[in-house]
């Protein structure tokens, strides 16, 4: 087995999230809402994925999570520390390479399989505020994937407690 492949987790350490900064080539910009997806995917996952970043502690990747890892709760939560793990490239242009390649790789959501998730989560009788939290998702863009009719929705809306159940889940696919 290569070794080089397993070195940077060799590296893992939580450091004070000051001594690590942004570069200044990330090209991937992430919304308001996505940022606050993020912060609430750690808070339910914990902090999955660390930084990565160069011997000088300059990001490659990771900078939308050392942002919110700058805000609250995380801040206090993780007492000002972040997760990294460090990669020296030879060169700026390598830098750059796992900057963007870290970003494309993640891919895009397909509408057809977002569609069978939100209908299995509202089969499993997960509310749209609940599913909407945790998938930031605002209510439109989960009527849209649910395909109910806009009455089933807006009853789905109305009384969140009672939902569908899986027999009149089952009838509405």
């Amino acid at each position: 087995m290569d070794n080089r492949i397993m070195v940077p987790l060799s590296t893992l350490q939580w450091v004070d999230r000051k001594t690590v900064k942004p570069n200044d080539y990330n090209p991937n910009k992430v919304s308001k809402q996505n940022l606050e997806l993020l912060k609430q995917s750690i808070l339910t996952n914990g902090w999955t994925l660390p930084i990565v970043v160069r011997p000088d502690f300059t990001i490659i990747d990771g900078f939308h999570r050392w942002t919110v890892a700058g805000e609250e709760p995380l801040l206090s939560i993780l007492g000002g520390k972040v997760p990294v793990v460090i990669v020296a490239h030879k060169d700026k242009a390598g830098n750059i390479y796992g900057t963007v390649t870290h970003n494309r790789a993640r891919g895009t959501h397909l509408l057809e399989p977002m569609k069978a998730i939100v209908k299995e989560l509202i089969g499993e009788g997960k509310t749209v505020e609940e599913i909407g939290k945790q998938l930031g998702m605002r209510p439109e863009e989960i009527f849209r994937l649910s395909e109910f009719s806009k009455e089933d929705f807006l009853r789905m809306m109305i009384n969140p407690k009672k939902g569908f159940s899986k027999a009149e889940f089952i009838t509405k696919v």
